[in-house]
């Protein structure tokens, strides 16, 4: 494709630039609006300079891709409801054996539940988990921070709906769930394990060091849920107290006692003995034939013990009958829980078999929402609309820039070299991704370079094509571990660890490239021997 006019070309490249700074420094001081008031600015601007005519705009956004990120993060809505990212951190501590364990676990369980439910909800959820478990076993949290940014970019990488740039990939691509999975799922695993022995090889040192530390640690948590166990018991017992003085203060008691009590004075009062035996005598014989009650049964203190038992087996009856109903709830959540698994179990298998991903995923939303059989408007407000707006935005700038013809001249000097048919090719443009996705970010380049890739790839074969968008897919998701700034994963990471309260901790930017650099290298290129 040629260049455009040089106005069209200045103008566009200009509101690519307004895109580019504000997505990657969204907070710059002239002009602080964040990254979603920035691509929907790049969009505007591509439309008032004539890049790109209005209905040019609106057929830039992708539905499908804007639908499957929609369902996706709906599904792992329900399924923080459901625990599940509950029970992942649970997995963390879980007879733990040390530092060095605690890390590679992190890594594991980080790679799962990102190729299944997006790193970026992985990072959100399982931040916290990390630094209070590296603070209950008082390690240094840094390590296991870069673990879980690491492990969650790389485990991303397997599906098409582990992160947004394989979204892009997956729909535009038309390669199947499966053959995603299968093709690029030996390149994961392999970059899990050498991504976790870099980590342990960088910081053994720092992890041994705090063994004995984390063994005083233990013993003090320990030491706290014994006294916390304690503590709850007498809190039981005092409730218990208070039941029972409760009882014994209720109104129909002290009516109870009044009158015991102005029993005993008539008792002590000699002009009431005679009355009372009249009365006494004249209860003896009964009314209307109906045999009176005994002196026994007529005793005041016979009465208020009476009336004490039945008023304690009528706070037995309600607490039995209020265990009844929370059981009866508590079965009714798991059900539900188990229902919300199941669900998600088959939009994965639906996914597997092939069918249409986006509309999988929406239909595995809606029944998620029908089963909560409640306003949905909650569960739906916790879903990323920003996200959604950006990408409009996005899809919008970034085609007004493929306009311009600049994305075009530069692959036409870079193809002859990226030829995805022998070593040397692959690693020129592995280098090309790499060095675009810290620049321009991730998604932004897949869309640049997506269709230009395949296209060079098919020429040579079928198969060539779909091997070029895994290794599109598998390179700029593994460049987000390159720098702090290389992915919104690493950001989330960051950000949630220094906001979280009483267990704030700042992961610098330069602590984390200097485990990204090497890391980033030797996983990429590990891995793309093994794409498929």
């Amino acid at each position: 494709m040629a260049l455009a006019s040089i106005p069209k070309v200045v103008l566009g490249t200009t509101a690519f630039a307004f895109f580019w700074v504000l997505a990657v420094f969204p907070a710059v001081p002239f002009l602080p609006i964040g990254r979603t008031a920035g691509s929907l600015l790049g969009a505007m601007l591509m439309v008032i300079f004539r890049v790109l005519t209005p209905d040019q705009a609106y057929a830039a956004i992708d539905l499908p891709i804007l639908g499957l990120l929609f369902g996706t993060m709906v599904v792992s809505v329900y399924l923080e409801r459901a625990d599940m990212f509950k029970y992942l951190g649970k997995l963390l501590s879980w007879k733990s054996k040390g530092a060095k364990d605690l890390l590679c676990r992190i890594c594991v369980i980080s790679a799962v539940s990102s190729a299944l439910f997006t790193n970026d909800t992985s990072c959100v959820v399982l931040t916290e988990f990390v630094l209070k478990v590296a603070r209950q076993h008082n390690l240094p949290p840094h390590p296991f921070l870069l673990a879980l940014a690491s492990s969650a970019n790389i485990g991303s990488s397997a599906t098409p709906i582990g992160n947004p740039q394989n979204l892009v990939i997956a729909v535009q691509s038309k390669i199947s769930f499966g053959e995603f999975l299968f093709g690029i799922l030996p390149a994961m695993l392999v970059g899990i394990v050498v991504n976790a022995l870099i980590l342990l090889s960088m910081y053994w040192r720092l992890l041994s060091t705090h063994k004995e530390d984390e063994e005083d640690a233990g013993s003090e948590v320990m030491a706290q849920e014994e006294v916390s166990h304690l503590t709850s018991l007498n809190s039981q017992e005092w409730n218990n107290c208070l039941e029972s003085i409760n009882v014994q203060n209720s109104p129909q008691v002290q009516i109870l006692r009044n009158r015991a009590n102005a029993s005993e004075i008539q008792r002590a009062t000699p002009g009431s003995t005679l009355d009372s035996t009249r009365n006494s005598n004249a209860s003896n014989d009964g009314i209307n034939g109906i045999p009176s009650l005994t002196k026994e049964e007529t005793s005041p203190s016979k009465i208020v013990l009476a009336e004490a038992n039945h008023r304690l087996s009528d706070t037995n009856l309600m607490h039995s009958l209020e265990g009844k109903d929370i059981l009866n709830a508590k079965w009714k959540g798991i059900l539900w829980k188990c229902c919300v698994y199941v669900i998600t179990l088959g939009m994965l298998i639906a996914l597997l078999v092939g069918l249409n991903m986006s509309w999988t995923a929406i239909t595995a939303a809606l029944a998620l929402v029908v089963l909560d059989f409640k306003d949905a408007r909650p569960s739906l407000e916790k879903v990323s609309y920003s996200l959604l707006i950006f990408f409009c935005g996005m899809f919008i700038t970034v085609d007004g820039f493929n306009k311009t013809g600049i994305p075009s001249a530069l692959w036409d000097l870079m193809e002859p070299y990226s030829q995805v048919d022998h070593a040397t090719g692959i690693a020129v443009l592995a280098l090309v991704i790499l060095v675009l996705s810290n620049l321009a970010s991730n998604v932004p380049t897949v869309l640049l370079l997506g269709a230009r890739v395949a296209a060079s790839a098919a020429a040579i074969s079928k198969e060539d094509e779909k091997k070029a968008w895994l290794i599109l897919a598998w390179v700029s998701t593994v460049a987000g571990n390159l720098s702090l700034l290389g992915s919104a994963a690493n950001l989330i990471v960051c950000e949630q660890a220094r906001r979280a309260p009483n267990l704030a901790y700042n992961l610098t930017f330069w602590s984390h490239l200097k485990f990204g650099l090497p890391s980033t290298l030797v996983v990429t290129a590990i891995g793309l021997t093994l794409i498929r």
